[in-house]
């Protein structure tokens, strides 16, 4: 839990200046608290004696107080809390985008989510918890102190009591923690499940297995309510606990009291105080519920700990040297989490200006090499170098205007079909034109290229329609991802299968738009279609995480084997 308290000792120091107007106005309550017992002593006395008619008025201003303070603490809880949370969110966040993509695909979506909406406010309670749970526990050690001043007896029943109070609650805080946690988790797995559903609805519907994914999503439910029903139980067993114990506290005092009243020892206005003391000390339902507080803020900051301990690549800081984006591979390697080479020592040169496509069978490697030709994730072994720099000592701006990617499925992210994409574009240039006009020169001449231009045109808002309004087919958020793309690529431009779920003609029209002039940029190529491959100046075949060869697709084709990985992905030989 090291890494987890150095994240909620942060998220104290997040809540600001609010954690120390909390402090003050808790105290201000408790220290009120404590006094009001003696003021109502007094006040009593002075009824029976006929002292100071002030006394009830101090009883009065110090029930001012309390309510005061009250009201107050619960403002300054609840704006640190928000403070420390969107700060622990923010944090988070940006830790995730800059993970590299292997990282951040061992977590499940819907998990990610929930650490990031749950376990965030969780651990954004720690400056309430700690200052509270601090506080919390004067009223009772002053109840100790107070009934010592007025009869020592009676401060040692006290203290008697609250020395079994707190042995019972150091055991919730022990079993509600492990409790917690296994709420948090299996909470996290069923949202990641349940996501994972939403996405491929259509799937299960033409499927009909409706039923069964059911079952799959709620398969935890039972396991998440056995921790459920075990952190209720340990609560509610600490409170009866605690309910039983304080009234016969209580009543030890009364007891106690009562005898030194007789005695002569104590007047009456000081039995009156001695029983509210009692009561204040053994009322520790406000410790047990900041304990409870405290339980859940401490696993959260574990659930985020967990994440942000995750390595993420440094950045560089190096721009872009002059070039015309040559590619070069030098011991390039990639281990799977069993350690399986994913890419095996592999050494590519993509000159400046060609076109190299990347061909296998399924589970070669082609998708790593791309990701890592781009550094969407560092290779575990080799370099990566993008006109004689490495990719890691560049500048994220330079390396994402000089690489631009498209997929086979690609995420349209922005808030209208013209920030989708601009989305790689200076912000200059990604932003709607102020004049009205329907979209920037960049980003209709991408959307040309990518020809799906008729398609936005078509739209009720053109470029400037918002995307959830926008019902794209498969094709055409393809062509969409390309044109992002396209907008994107100074020097090298890569297509992960991008062109998958085009029809032969458009496939057609885009190559032109992906060969370009020539030397414009280099493009590097991931496919399955016999025609691309054709069309590149060369072809890395990839066979078992080994470049296999590199060669015109002409000179490779005389080999059976190499026909052969076309015919296993359905393409004619």
């Amino acid at each position: 839990m090291g890494t987890a308290d150095r994240l909620f000792r942060r998220a104290v120091r997040d809540a600001g200046g609010w954690t120390v107007g909390l402090a003050v106005v808790t105290l201000t309550g408790a220290v009120a608290e404590l006094l009001l017992p003696a003021a109502l002593g007094l006040a009593v006395d002075a009824a029976l004696t006929g002292g100071s008619r002030w006394w009830p008025v101090a009883v009065c201003a110090l029930v001012a107080v309390l309510v005061a303070t009250d009201a107050l603490g619960a403002l300054a809880s609840g704006y640190g809390a928000a403070r420390a949370t969107a700060r622990l969110r923010g944090s988070l966040l940006r830790h995730l985008f800059a993970l590299d993509v292997r990282a951040a695909r061992r977590y499940p979506v819907g998990d990610l989510v929930g650490r990031l909406v749950g376990q965030a406010a969780d651990a954004g309670q720690a400056a309430t918890t700690v200052v509270l749970g601090a506080i919390a526990v004067l009223p009772p050690l002053g109840s100790v102190v107070a009934l010592t001043l007025i009869e020592p007896a009676l401060g040692v029943t006290l203290l008697a009591g609250l020395a079994l109070l707190a042995v019972l609650m150091r055991a919730f805080v022990t079993d509600a923690s492990e409790a917690t946690a296994g709420y948090q988790r299996t909470l996290n797995s069923i949202a990641g499940r349940l996501l994972e559903s939403l996405t491929g609805a259509r799937t299960i519907a033409a499927a009909g297995t409706r039923r069964r994914e059911e079952q799959r999503v709620l398969a935890a439910l039972p396991e998440l309510g056995g921790h459920g029903r075990r952190g209720w139980e340990l609560l509610a067993r600490a409170g009866a606990r605690t309910a039983a114990v304080a009234p016969l506290l209580q009543l030890s005092v009364v007891a106690v009291g009562g005898y030194a009243l007789t005695a002569g020892w104590l007047t009456p206005g000081q039995l009156v105080s001695a029983v509210r003391y009692a009561a204040v000390g053994a009322g520790l339902g406000a410790v047990l519920a900041t304990l409870n507080r405290l339980v859940r803020s401490r696993s959260g900051a574990a659930r985020l700990a967990e994440l942000l301990a995750q390595p993420a690549p440094a950045d560089g800081d190096r721009p872009l040297p002059p070039g015309r984006g040559a590619l070069r591979m030098r011991g390039v390697s990639v281990y799977a989490d069993d350690g399986r080479p994913v890419l095996d020592r592999v050494d590519l040169t993509v000159p400046a200006g060609a076109t190299v496509a990347v061909v296998g069978p399924s589970g070669s490697g082609k998708s790593t090499l791309a990701a890592v030709a781009g550094r969407l994730h560092d290779p575990d072994a080799g370099e990566v170098r993008l006109d004689g720099m490495p990719l890691s000592r560049l500048r994220p701006d330079a390396l994402r205007r000089a690489v631009g990617y498209a997929f086979d499925r690609p995420a349209l992210v922005g808030a209208t079909v013209h920030d989708a994409v601009g989305l790689a574009l200076p912000a200059g240039q990604a932003a709607p034109p102020a004049d009205g006009s329907p979209a920037t020169p960049a980003v209709r001449r991408a959307a040309e290229a990518a020809a799906v231009a008729d398609v936005v045109d078509r739209l009720p808002e053109g470029f400037r329609t918002p995307l959830a309004d926008a019902p794209f087919s498969g094709g055409e958020a393809q062509r969409l991802g390309l044109a992002r793309a396209f907008a994107g690529a100074d020097r090298l431009l890569i297509l992960d299968d991008a062109t998958s779920s085009l029809d032969t003609v458009t496939e057609h029209r885009i190559s032109r738009a992906v060969a370009g002039r020539p030397g414009e940029r280099t493009r590097l190529v991931v496919t399955h279609r016999v025609a691309t491959a054709a069309a590149a100046d060369l072809v890395a075949w990839l066979d078992g995480g080994r470049l296999r060869a590199l060669a015109p697709h002409a000179r490779l084709w005389a080999d059976p084997a190499y026909r052969a990985v076309f015919r296993a992905d359905g393409e004619a030989a």
